[in-house]
């Protein structure tokens, strides 16, 4: 009987161990967020491309839905629809996964709704009625308005290599990077600029990534009047909330952490959950941006850790709003401060359905309002003879963030920095940086700024430091 039962339990131990190895989670437990979300991208994009770019529905198709792969309908129809008197769009059926409603808002571009609210609230919606700018920028000479003055290059320009160029940054060999426009700005004046078919100087498209970079500015500009400091505490209240909030370790989080993507928090949007929960939940469903950044616990200590999340930058945007301390205020404050005064006329700052700016992303421009917020860092925070913005936040937005020291300092304060092991462009070359391949890089050194925009999509390949360099071949020294 114990021979029997020693057996046994051998037997158990052999066939059990294979067993349990054999155990992974391979379910996508996030599966119907992710359906949701591609609607709601899909409702994002098809919104803003019809209502702020005012493109025609088959080039939003063509290009702006590329990005999805796989989108909901054609052109010539499907499963959605589009309220043209409203600035409406809807994308699916309703069944086990939504659908998802978008909405242009006068002054922000869309916002889109979550799954439970329906056309009905549309007038619960931020709106931004600040009368537009002055002026007809046709009559207003660059880089305030839009007329330029045709006029010889520089002598110091070659101008077979800019032309060179621009066909390195348009004639790609892989079709998955699409250039849509290339601004070249040499010590202030457009030298060159192209535009893809079906595109021209005023259409808009999506900055991506690149809105952070205007976010810093605006920090900036609050920090220079005192109401933001780099080193203090956020003071937030941290989700979520506890008994004890006052020995929460990520009072230690500062305005300088969040800025340099190292807050130490969670990472919601790594590790392959970008379009499944965390940002993508407030980008693409309806979710508050707020209460998602908050709402992540610190794994490491602040500023010793580099690693990219959208929800670091929406830290800062609140910290931006509580410092200004009116709602209205805050949704004036863009316009006011930034993009009237350098005459960025077509570029719209969206929110989320609460009012909150999504400056992580969801910014609509065009090349040119990219060309003139590239040069006010050119010129060191000048325009028109007065500071809009002091060279001391410059300089911490072009300061290597500590955390990235041992891995090439690559990143300073939400702008790119060219890394260690480039030697084929200028080191004082920085740039913002947008999904899709949006680019603004500025060069002190050679009084460059270099707007590239694209539709990238798959791989993403190109290389803003590529770009600059054979740009720079033009610039004879």
């Amino acid at each position: 009987m114990k021979k029997t039962f020693l057996f046994f339990l051998f037997c158990s131990f052999v066939f059990w161990q294979p067993m349990q190895a054999q155990q992974k989670e391979t379910y996508d437990y996030f599966q119907y967020n992710r359906d949701m979300i591609q609607r709601g991208v899909q409702a994002i994009l098809m919104c803003n491309g019809l209502f702020t770019s005012e493109r025609p529905l088959d080039l939003v198709f063509e290009q702006e839905l590329a990005y999805l792969r796989q989108p909901i309908g054609t052109a010539r129809g499907g499963d959605y629809s589009i309220d043209r008197e409203r600035k409406a769009v809807t994308i699916g059926y309703q069944g086990m996964v939504p659908s998802m409603r978008a909405v242009f808002r006068e002054g922000l571009g869309c916002v889109i709704l979550p799954p439970d609210q329906s056309f009905a609230d549309i007038d619960q919606l931020p709106i931004l009625k600040t009368p537009p700018l002055a002026g007809d920028p046709a009559k207003i000479a660059w880089p305030n308005g839009d007329m330029v003055e045709k006029k010889p290059l520089p002598a110091e320009i070659d101008k077979a290599a800019l032309e060179a160029a621009s066909k390195w940054a348009f004639e790609r060999e892989s079709p998955e990077q699409v250039t849509l426009s290339l601004l070249v700005i040499y010590k202030g004046q457009i030298i060159h600029e192209r535009y893809a078919p079906g595109m021209n100087m005023y259409t808009k498209t999506r900055t991506w990534s690149t809105a952070k970079s205007i976010a810093v500015t605006l920090m900036g500009i609050l920090a220079d009047q005192g109401k933001l400091e780099l080193d203090k505490p956020l003071g937030f209240d941290w989700l979520p909330k506890t008994g004890s909030p006052e020995t929460d370790p990520r009072n230690e989080i500062t305005l300088r952490h969040v800025l340099n993507m190292s807050s130490g928090l969670y990472t919601v949007d790594s590790r392959g959950t970008e379009y499944a929960t965390g940002s993508g939940l407030s980008y693409w469903a309806g979710a508050s941006s707020i209460n998602g950044a908050l709402n992540r616990g610190l794994i490491r200590k602040p500023g010793t850790f580099w690693d990219y999340e959208n929800y670091d930058t929406i830290l800062g945007v609140l910290a931006m709003k509580k410092a200004i301390g009116d709602d209205q205020e805050y949704l004036e404050f863009p316009r006011k401060a930034l993009l009237d005064p350098l005459g960025m006329r077509n570029t719209f700052l969206s929110v989320d359905r609460f009012g909150d700016f999504i400056l992580s992303s969801q910014v609509y421009t065009n090349a040119r309002d990219l060309g003139r917020f590239g040069l006010l860092y050119l010129q060191n925070g000048m325009w028109d003879g007065k500071r809009l913005l002091s060279e001391e936040w410059i300089d911490f937005a072009r300061t290597p963030a500590p955390a990235t020291a041992k891995s090439g300092n690559f990143y300073g304060g939400q702008w790119w920095l060219v890394p260690d092991d480039r030697t084929d462009v200028p080191k004082d070359a920085y740039s913002t940086a947008g999904n899709r391949g949006q680019f603004v890089i500025v060069v002190p050194s050679h009084d460059l700024v270099i707007v590239r925009r694209g539709l990238d999509y798959g791989r993403q390949g190109f290389d803003r430091w590529d770009l600059t360099r054979e740009v720079i071949k033009a610039v004879k020294k």
